[in-house]
């Protein structure tokens, strides 16, 4: 399974074919799995929580080192403090602290979720290899022209190599696109965005880095 190639079109910046590219079925041939992707996406997410709510005990709030009235004689409840989570602005029982959300999954895992979401990709249709991308200018017009050249007019996630930063600048401000570098491709930006486009040199650092 490991040597068996799946053939992709490459195509230039107008959307012409300029030649084809071998893609390792053992990755883009891997089946859609939901349950894996879903946990991946919430090991993401769970990261990215901030993680800073919080609320303060009745030790930590402010006031109530008097004994608010006498213990006996009152006809109300003994109270000890008007601090005391049982009155107005007092203290919160079990209230929520600062904490890290983040937790880590087997890098293997993590690996077979990226080849899924690849693949997925690959069977609806929705990848495009471009053999490089040129730009005349570091203009948002000129990115925004080369993905309508493309016919791509939904939500897309360009991936590009190393050494890309025209392209990274020029993509920035455009709403429905997020140009990532290859080292960075996750799951959750593969699943968020409808379409990828992907150049031939990033597609092979993409290829080596999740290979099994």
């Amino acid at each position: 399974m490991a040597d068996e190639q799946l053939k992709a079109t490459v195509y230039s910046a107008k959307r012409a074919e300029v030649g084809s590219v071998d893609l390792p079925a053992a990755i883009f041939g891997e089946p859609l799995r939901r349950a894996l992707l879903a946990d991946v996406v919430r090991m993401q997410t769970a990261g990215r929580r901030a993680g800073t709510a919080s609320t303060k005990e009745k030790g930590e709030v402010r006031g109530g080192g008097k004994k608010p009235s006498k213990q006996k004689g009152t006809g109300r409840a003994r109270a000890g403090s008007i601090r005391s989570p049982l009155w107005p602005g007092g203290g919160t029982v079990f209230g929520p602290h600062p904490r890290d959300y983040a937790y880590a999954m087997p890098k293997q895992a993590r690996k077979v979720a990226l080849r899924s979401a690849l693949a997925q990709k690959l069977r609806e249709e929705r990848l495009t290899i471009v053999d490089k991308i040129d730009l005349p200018e570091t203009k948002t017009k000129h990115f925004a022209a080369f993905l309508a050249d493309l016919g791509i007019d939904d939500t897309v996630l360009v991936v590009i190599p190393d050494g890309y930063r025209a392209v990274e600048l020029a993509g920035r401000n455009l709403p429905h696109v997020k140009v990532l570098r290859a080292a960075g491709l996750n799951v959750y930006d593969l699943l968020r965005y409808h379409h990828l486009v992907v150049t031939q040199a990033a597609l092979q650092a993409i290829s080596d880095r999740v290979a099994a």
